[in-house]
């Protein structure tokens, strides 16, 4: 009796073999099962091999934003925790650019042995309604590992608003007169297709002024050169809503969070109003399915150690952890909602 390894070497290497395949050559049926067999259990042996050697040297995981932001803060604390439970170095690659495009672009482009992974957020599935051709497919480009964590954004003004309340932000931004700008880190950032929702729903009138980051849009908020932003960071703002510089109006989960517990949730003035951020972990499509069981694996018992829900919290974030199936389909269903968000704007394709 062959071998398996030795059949599929017969296979790739005759063009008889071959053809016997695609019904080309007329060789008696027993042995075209057995060669079809063979090329399955040779699939599922290279599969093995390559769960039980993964990893095999130092995994890149590449953050498509710059340093400072909740998914760079997410991703090093996730590659720090990987390094000691896989025994191979994670190594954090922030390649920020064209609102998370450039560095999605090198891991679609990547080799698929799970030495390469992304941590994407919001604008993941958003850039699809907002540019015209994208490098890569979104659904297709990638294998999705898990859900990290789910993010609610947080409604700032300055501390000097005359809005002390969400609705009053509502009533003032209907007046062309107020002029009221807004920032987000750019085209696709969960901060600006969940402005312009809650403008579409409630006839705000507002402007959209794009920054390199949320530091930077801190910056102006303080100094009075927007009057809102919508941050995906509660951390960040949470010492300047502390010291009164900031005022919190609303944040975008259905329900309240516990770290702003006197906060409203937007729903609250606005019915139906829910805008979730994420982290997630990608793949390029093609790794082995045996090495995305075992990153998940490993991802999902970091997410639910205390200290990683602990940093979470500070964040103003949730656990997930959900399947690569179920992760899949928040994707899917989340490009067809901004898409109907951004149609309803009127924002155009670059």
């Amino acid at each position: 009796m062959l071998r398996a390894p030795v059949l599929m070497r017969a296979c790739s290497g005759s063009g008889a073999a071959a053809a016997a395949l695609s019904g080309g050559a007329d060789l008696p049926r027993f042995i075209l099962r057995l060669l079809i067999a063979a090329l399955g259990v040779g699939s599922v042996v290279a599969t093995s091999v390559a769960a039980q050697s993964f990893p095999a040297r130092p995994i890149r995981l590449v953050v498509p934003s710059g340093a400072g932001g909740v998914t760079d803060i997410l991703a090093r604390a996730i590659g720090q925790r990987l390094t000691e439970r896989l025994g191979q170095q994670v190594l954090v690659d922030n390649r920020p650019g064209a609102s998370g495009i450039v560095g999605s672009q090198i891991i679609a482009a990547a080799v698929p042995d799970g030495h390469n992974l992304l941590m994407v957020f919001p604008s993941h599935v958003v850039n699809p309604s907002l540019y015209a051709k994208l490098p890569y497919d979104t659904i297709r480009a990638f294998a999705p590992i898990t859900m990290v964590s789910a993010v609610s954004t947080t409604l700032l003004v300055p501390g000097n608003s005359k809005a002390k309340t969400l609705p009053e932000l509502i009533a003032l931004a209907k007046d062309p007169a107020s002029n009221i700008n807004y920032g987000s880190v750019g085209r696709g950032s969960i901060g600006h297709p969940a402005t312009e929702m809650l403008a579409t729903s409630t006839g705000m009138k507002v402007t959209h002024i794009a920054y390199k980051g949320s530091p930077q849009i801190l910056s102006a908020l303080l100094n009075g050169e927007i009057q809102m932003y919508m941050i995906a960071s509660v951390g960040a703002a949470l010492p300047h809503i502390q010291s009164g510089r900031l005022r919190a109006l609303g944040v975008s989960t259905a329900k309240r969070l516990p770290s702003l517990p006197d906060v409203p949730a937007v729903a609250e003035s606005v019915p139906g109003f829910e805008a979730l951020g994420w982290n997630g972990l990608l793949a390029p499509a093609a790794t082995p399915a045996a090495v995305i069981d075992r990153l998940h694996r490993e991802v999902v018992q970091t997410v639910n150690t205390a200290d990683f829900l602990k940093l979470l919290a500070n964040e103003g974030a949730m656990p997930v952890g959900n399947s690569p199936a179920q992760f899949a389909a928040v994707i899917r269903a989340d490009i067809a909602k901004w898409a109907r968000v951004i149609r309803q704007a009127g924002i155009s394709p670059e």
